[in-house]
């Protein structure tokens, strides 16, 4: 089977979109497939690497940080090419400019197109609305047109159908969530990053670690972990944040008015290949956002032995069972009392929990990930070609 799949995000861009892109297509080569990619350049030019096609775009950095426009006719001769590659499926994995590349191409070549919806973008409508309503309304509209356009939508999760399906979508949506290469983290563990980590970071092995694993956005709501740090600082327990992103000069100015400094680190940007490591540094894996449509970051941390400590949210009723491999919140209360609750817990009771997290992560691996993406592949191409052949 020859799969195109189309992003505006990619390398060197690092986010849940790239991840679940990268994983799905060495997934699928692994398992016999070929596979191209096309994407947005982050420069006016296109150029061809590999099996990647980069378009020439422009910077949208006033809508949406990082965000970036296709130039008209931009990559015009690669897209010949694809043309004549003729992929057999075309899946879109971004709703802007590359999706109407790959409308055309599904078009062109009479192939069914499936599309993954990522981004809950109700809780992005600060970026370009001033009003959430308006902006609610503006994203229902552009998901019920961009749902006539494909076969399928994939939802990361049960939250997103149900939003999807609130938005009324024409099109069937399959729930699969996107995976993760666990074996990448679950080696961090076994080579004892903690003490390394830790050592590195100026951290006292005893000490107890909350960690978050990241873009440092406003929808985020990091905030709000910085202002229960408030209370938890009180007993000694520090909070790591790592990642960057726009609102990370914010978070630094928010520590120092709650007067953090002590207890609160940020390490920055760290490449993809080291931020297993930097997981193992945590007792727990927190988190305050309610903008996930999975939250990789959440099954990445499990896949590591860190139970979790996240805001009550949909995205994670089949990820976290309380008590087993972590805990949901509600408020502050809550957040700072299983805080004490694993403070209390003997070394084996938190081995128990942490055996637990690693085992709850297995339904994330990417392999078993790729193989339901291949099945609803498989579907809609005998679906179309029926359809189209009647």
């Amino acid at each position: 089977m020859k799969v195109l799949i189309t992003t505006d995000w990619y390398k060197p861009v690092i986010n849940g979109v790239v991840t679940s892109v990268m994983n799905l297509s060495r997934q699928l080569r692994e398992r016999g497939h070929e596979v191209k990619i096309l994407t947005l350049s982050r420069t006016f030019h296109s150029y061809i690497e590999g099996d990647v096609v980069y378009a020439g775009s422009i910077g949208l950095g006033c809508i949406y940080p990082q965000a970036r426009l296709k130039i008209p006719k931009a990559a015009g001769d690669y897209m010949e090419m694809l043309l004549e590659w003729k992929p057999d499926i075309v899946h879109s994995q971004c709703e802007f400019s590359t999706f109407f590349l790959a409308k055309r191409i599904a078009s062109e070549l009479h192939v069914p197109i499936v599309h993954t919806y990522h981004t809950v973008y109700e809780d992005y409508t600060h970026y370009f609305s001033p009003q959430k309503v308006w902006g609610r309304n503006i994203v229902q509209l552009m998901t019920k047109k961009l749902a006539n356009a494909v076969e399928t939508l994939i939802a990361p999760s049960a939250k997103i159908r149900k939003i999807l399906e609130g938005y009324q979508v024409s099109c069937p949506v399959e729930v699969i969530p996107s995976g993760i290469h666990l074996e990448k983290y679950q080696l961090c563990k076994k080579e004892d990053w903690r003490k390394k980590i830790r050592m590195q970071l100026g951290i006292s092995q005893d000490a107890l670690v909350l960690v978050y694993v990241g873009r440092m956005a406003k929808e985020k709501n990091i905030e709000e972990l910085l202002e229960y740090q408030q209370d938890a600082a009180k007993s000694g327990v520090i909070l790591v944040l790592v990642g960057d992103g726009p609102y990370l000069p914010e978070l630094k100015k928010k520590v120092e008015e709650l007067k953090l400094a002590k207890n609160v680190i940020f390490t920055g940007m760290i490449i993809p290949e080291e931020v297993g490591r930097y997981y193992q540094a945590g007792d727990l894996f927190v988190s305050a956002s309610t903008s996930e449509t999975q939250g990789m970051t959440y099954a990445e941390a499990l896949a590591g032995g860190i139970p979790l400590l996240c805001r009550r949210d949909g995205c994670l009723e089949q990820v976290v069972t309380d008590g087993e491999n972590g805990w949901q919140y509600d408020k502050k209360e809550d957040y700072l009392m299983r805080i004490q609750e694993w403070k209390g817990m003997g070394e084996n009771a938190r081995g128990r929990m942490q055996n637990k997290a690693a085992i709850s992560a297995e339904k994330f691996s990417s392999g078993n990930f790729a193989e339901r993406v291949e099945k609803i592949y498989e579907q809609q191409i005998r679906k179309y070609r029926y359809e189209n052949a009647a």
